[in-house]
């Protein structure tokens, strides 16, 4: 709307003017007026042309005061226009750019569709791979216990393995004592072996204070005899038994209860011809029946091949050895078994020439009750089918 007011204010300010330079113009030629030495005629010709430019300056001043894009389309055209061709550069650069970007876009749209389609197939995967790290986890935990389970058992294996070479070394102490010893003995000079007792007494004990004198008797006993065994020829006019004082206190501390026990000194170690001390420690029991009168002590079959001497001789004396094994497990301090030779020779004839193809059972029996240190009296027969 204001253009159209503009336009109009033009055509009324074009007329007025023009109108007021034409009366001017013929008043100045009428007047014969003459500006800057002109005639009269050019002088109004002059002012015409004045007015008509006043006219024009008047409507473009008109049009530069009231229209802003007036002014800035007339004055900053060139640089609207510079920028406008660079701005259009910029929008097809741009344009270019956008398509770039679109086509990258798009690419980068496909490109993360394709990632989206791995990252699932790859959480597809993973699902598995997770239950199996759980898995793991769980069976990492469980090697962590096993090996803290080991390391207790490495630790006391380690603790084990040093006292069992602490026990190896002293086994081998012993080993070599013990190769010693039976070297000697193969030379025949060992005459008291590791274990082997050597006095066997049963004492009956009514009052405590018989305690030390039963006690020293039997050491001085004891000393006579090992000194005749390991110094034979010599006087035993000093003590080689050697006891440690703690197991005679024991000893006597035992015996100050009443009752009957059977008292054995036992060597400690091997003793060889010509040593100086035999070192014993005491065994003290209460007296008890070990055997009764008709026992069995050991039974075995002769079969109906073994009839030759030797056979029969050796079925025997294992039948005796087992006997003596069965009489020592239940107690038995004897060193051995006592019977009759000849009536055993009888046997062993009566067995060799029995008639063919007759297996026999034998049995051993004890002949009488028997304690712990009273000899073990037998009788070898033959049972009855």
């Amino acid at each position: 709307m204001s253009g159209w007011l503009l336009i109009l204010a033009l055509l009324v300010l074009g007329g007025v003017l023009s109108t007021l330079g034409d009366r001017l113009g013929s008043r100045v030629g009428k007047a014969r007026l003459s500006l800057f030495k002109l005639r009269p005629r050019r002088t109004a010709v002059l002012i015409t042309v004045l007015t008509g430019s006043l006219i024009s300056a008047i409507s473009l001043g008109l049009m530069l005061l009231v229209s802003e894009r007036l002014r800035t389309g007339l004055f900053e055209l060139d640089q609207i226009e510079q920028r406008l061709r660079d701005s259009r550069s910029e929008l097809d650069k741009s344009r270019a750019d956008l398509r770039s970007a679109e086509a990258e876009s798009s690419q980068a749209r496909q490109q993360l569709t394709k990632v989206e389609k791995q990252a699932s197939n790859l959480q597809k995967e993973l699902q598995p791979l997770l239950k199996q790290r759980q898995q793991l986890e769980r069976e990492r935990e469980r090697l962590s216990r096993d090996i803290q389970a080991k390391d207790s058992d490495i630790r006391r294996n380690q603790a084990e393995l040093s006292k069992l070479n602490s026990k190896i070394s002293t086994s081998s102490k012993e080993l070599e004592l013990l190769e010693r010893n039976l070297i000697a003995l193969r030379r025949g000079d060992v005459v008291l072996s590791s274990g082997q007792p050597l006095e066997v007494a049963r004492v009956r004990i009514d009052d405590p204070a018989q305690a030390q004198s039963v006690i020293h008797a039997l050491l001085q006993r004891t000393n006579q005899s090992v000194y005749q065994r390991v110094l034979p020829g010599e006087t035993p006019n000093r003590q080689i038994l050697l006891v440690p004082r703690s197991d005679i206190s024991k000893l006597e501390k035992t015996l100050s209860k009443r009752g009957d026990w059977v008292i054995s000194l036992i060597s400690a170690a091997n003793v060889l011809r010509g040593e100086r001390q035999v070192i014993a420690f005491p065994d003290v029991r209460p007296n008890k029946r070990i055997v009764r009168s008709g026992e069995q002590l050991a039974t075995t079959v002769l079969e109906a091949d073994e009839r030759g001497p030797e056979q029969v001789r050796g079925r025997l004396n294992l039948l005796l050895a087992a006997a003596f094994t069965r009489a020592q497990r239940q107690g038995s301090l004897t060193s051995g078994l006592q019977f009759d030779p000849v009536r055993l020779n009888q046997l062993a004839d009566a067995l060799i020439n029995r008639p063919a193809g007759q297996a026999v059972k034998l049995e051993v029996v004890a002949r009488g009750n028997s304690d712990l240190a009273d000899p073990i009296a037998v009788d070898i027969r033959i049972l009855k089918p």
